[in-house]
């Protein structure tokens, strides 16, 4: 049980943790959802090839986009390049940076995809079966041509009538297959070798580039989802101010005293907005303003109580970061 605990703790402490999990999860769905499909080659002329292909290609396109949706660093990458400058310029490399590591991470369960499929060789038979060199097998050279090239196209579908009996059927399946699995195994050796020659050399260029921009990519990270945490405590405190005025206005006899308890840090978790419109206008004020990534800035230094001038939010979020 603490073995659970402490993974999930891990998958828990970053965004980047997180995707991780989820790759992996997609990359075993890939290979599940490919080993529960019913794969029926239609062993005709024009359509073997975009069936085989399709099979092969259409759901890698399907779990890339469910890669990208599911990354939330996709959906902070295009709000980081579109957002207005304000008061901190953008960073172009944070955006590769982030660019970089969305796209790796969702082509995983793709490449998956596509290597179960090699390796199994079915697709790549119903693909490429009417395209074999028929002199390399004497069951199909004293075909007709017409006929040889439909025989070709119902190797696939060992039970058709037209093939079952067909000494070299079998020989022209293995023969694709082994192609298929040569083709898997190709890119999954290639595969290896980069990701083992990134590992290798990375520490022998200058990390500091790098460092820097996973830093600050890690800070938008951490600094949106305080923002989240704490609009959503500003919020719970003022719909609880909201309702305790208006039970009071409702019913002035009845005693309130339980709901109006608050602690010293609920009062000034309010920082001074107590209506919709300072409220909007603050939200407003932080994304077209981010404040700059600087605690000596003379606007941290303001109090940011009684007004809103974009002060305030970003007082409350320098101290909690």
């Amino acid at each position: 049980m603490d073995r659970f605990k402490m993974i999930f703790q891990y998958f828990q402490s970053n965004s980047e943790s997180v995707m991780n999990g989820i790759c992996a999860l997609l990359a075993l769905a890939s290979v599940k959802l490919y080993r529960s499909l019913d794969f029926n080659c239609p062993c005709l002329p024009r359509y073997n090839m975009i069936y085989g292909m399709g099979v092969m290609f259409v759901p890698p396109v399907a779990l890339f986009l469910c890669g990208l949706i599911v990354n939330k660093q996709s959906v902070m990458m295009i709000e980081e390049w579109r957002r207005p400058a304000g008061n901190r310029k953008r960073d172009m490399a944070i955006v590769r940076y982030m660019c970089t590591s969305v796209f790796t991470r969702a082509m995983v369960a793709p490449v998956v995809w596509i290597l179960t499929t090699l390796l199994d060789g079915s697709c790549f038979v119903c693909a490429f079966s009417g395209s074999v060199d028929t002199d390399k097998f004497p069951g199909f050279a004293s075909n007709s041509s017409p006929e040889m090239e439909l025989l070709l196209y119902k190797v696939p579908c060992k039970e058709d009538v037209l093939i079952r009996n067909n000494t070299s059927r079998k020989a022209v399946s293995r023969y694709l297959k082994c192609w298929s699995q040569a083709l898997g195994w190709s890119i999954l050796l290639f595969l290896i070798i980069l990701a083992f020659l990134a590992r290798s050399l990375k520490p022998c260029f200058d990390q500091t580039a790098f460092l820097q921009t996973r830093y600050w990519s890690n800070y938008i990270d951490i600094e949106q989802k305080i923002f989240d945490e704490t609009c959503c405590k500003h919020a719970r405190d003022f719909a609880h101010k909201c309702i305790i005025h208006f039970f009071q206005s409702m019913h002035n006899e009845m005693k309130v005293a339980h709901l109006t308890k608050k602690t010293e840090d609920e009062e000034d978790s309010l920082l001074g907005i107590a209506d919709k419109e300072l409220v909007n206008k603050l939200l407003k004020s932080w994304y077209q303003s981010k404040p700059p990534l600087s605690l000596n800035s003379p606007t941290h230094r303001q109090s940011g109580k009684g007004k809103c001038n974009g002060c305030c939010v970003e007082d409350h979020r320098q101290t909690d970061v």
